[in-house]
């Protein structure tokens, strides 16, 4: 399949961001050309004119956990621990496979309606993300979420020897769900793995004053300092959330080239706190972003998330100036692949990934173009994103979608799931 998008602006983010016109040429899920217009004796499958529209690198959803799509507005303006105890982790032991399959599937549509072209997914049955991924054609790296409740540090290694290199749009990282819900055996066993396999680590991280709190009473440490002098991050990882974070933590983070994967409204629907991003960054650690998952969150809506970072460090820091746009469209694209290692999905370069969007210019928030990367940040919405785009597949343009399944298919199941797990 050999497609040519011509006729636009293009910001790669490989080199500032600033676009230039010209085009991108694909073949099947690889970018072969991206520059200047020019002749070519190519027969083109698939020829999309972008009308001088924005083509760009797809944001990269770097936490998140699709499948809660079930719990959406079911448990809303709760204390933190009353939401899970009481609502989230009574409904969460009912589900099943086939639940998860379907109201994941529901996710990636929405996904794709923001210009999410991968998610970093979190979840209780990777075998049943794993073929709804495939079966959307959706982008998706899954990790461990082993706790003292579900799961084990024996099957994480199984999956991730299983699922890296078992299909192109599908990976896998070892991971736990936090320090808090998994005992000291558990992580001495996800430490060996991390070390038989040399491989990063991740997990939710320093959330809450309470979970830091419990942390110190019992270890005298910090998470990040308790689960680094237990060897989990000797070959990197990262940590979701990251709100009450210390210096120290943040040199950790540096000094085993590990990611914040922050989570900005989700932490302020539970009142989790206000991440110090401008410390990070002055600290030299990469920096992702995610929405968390729908239950937490609601919206998966990742301009949502990009004004939100930028927004709430200003106040933070009493600085207009701190957090700048541009590294936080950086955070959304490149700083995400990184964390979840896609290194062929951070920009658009020949050789890379075609996991791209049309951003549609000639809407009333977009104008006048003064500058197109902070336009994204500040005034941007999904409303903007015309064409989603992945491993060269479209799939979703102009508001339709091309999945393989009827989006009302879809919607109808996972109102059936959700309506079952209400009756059980």
């Amino acid at each position: 399949m050999n497609t040519r998008l011509y006729n636009a602006r293009i910001l790669t983010m490989a080199d500032g961001f600033e676009p230039f016109w010209g085009e991108i040429w694909i073949e099947n899920d690889k970018i072969t050309y991206v520059g200047p217009e020019k002749p070519s004796e190519t027969h083109w499958d698939v020829e999309r004119n972008i009308n001088g529209n924005l083509l760009m690198p797809g944001f990269k959803n770097a936490h998140t956990h699709s499948a809660m799509t079930f719990l959406r507005s079911y448990a809303d303006d709760l204390p933190l621990q009353d939401w899970l105890n009481t609502q989230v982790f009574p409904m969460e032991a009912k589900l099943d496979a086939d639940m998860i399959y379907h109201l994941s599937r529901l996710a990636y549509l929405e996904y794709l309606t923001s210009g999410i072209t991968a998610n970093f997914d979190m979840y209780l049955t990777p075998d049943s993300i794993v073929q709804a991924s495939i079966d959307t054609d959706y982008r998706t790296v899954l990790t461990g979420a082993v706790n003292d409740f579900s799961q084990s540090a024996a099957l994480v290694g199984e999956w991730y020897q299983k699922y890296n290199g078992y299909h192109p749009l599908i990976s896998f990282e070892l991971g736990f769900h936090a320090e808090y819900t998994t005992s000291r055996g558990i992580l001495d066993d996800l430490a060996a793995l991390a070390h038989l396999y040399q491989a990063p680590v991740y997990t939710h991280n320093s959330e809450t004053v309470s979970e830091v709190q419990a942390c110190m009473e019992k270890t005298g440490m910090t998470p990040t300092q308790y689960l680094d002098s237990l060897h989990l991050f000797d070959y990197g990882g990262g940590g979701y959330h990251c709100v009450h974070f210390t210096q120290e933590d943040m040199e950790i983070f540096k000094k085993h080239n590990m990611s914040v994967i922050t989570n900005p409204a989700s932490n302020l629907k539970l009142a989790s706190g206000i991440a110090p991003i401008q410390d990070i960054m002055n600290a030299g650690v990469n920096i992702a972003i995610g929405t968390d998952g729908p239950a937490s969150n609601n919206c998966l809506d990742m301009f949502r998330e990009m004004f939100l970072t930028t927004a709430l460090a200003k106040v933070r820091e009493n600085d207009a100036s701190a957090v700048d746009a541009n590294a936080v469209l950086y955070m959304a694209t490149v700083g995400g692949a990184k964390a979840m290692r896609l290194s062929d999905c951070e920009t658009l370069t020949a050789g890379s990934q075609a996991d791209l969007i049309v951003i549609d210019l000639n809407q009333p928030n977009m104008q006048p173009i003064h500058n197109i990367s902070k336009n994204l940040v500040y005034s941007g919405s999904k409303q903007n994103v015309i064409l989603t785009m992945i491993a060269g597949k479209i799939l979703y343009e102009n508001g339709e979608f091309s999945v393989g399944t009827d989006p009302q298919e879809i919607y109808a199941k996972a109102a059936e799931m959700t309506q079952k797990l209400k009756n059980m």
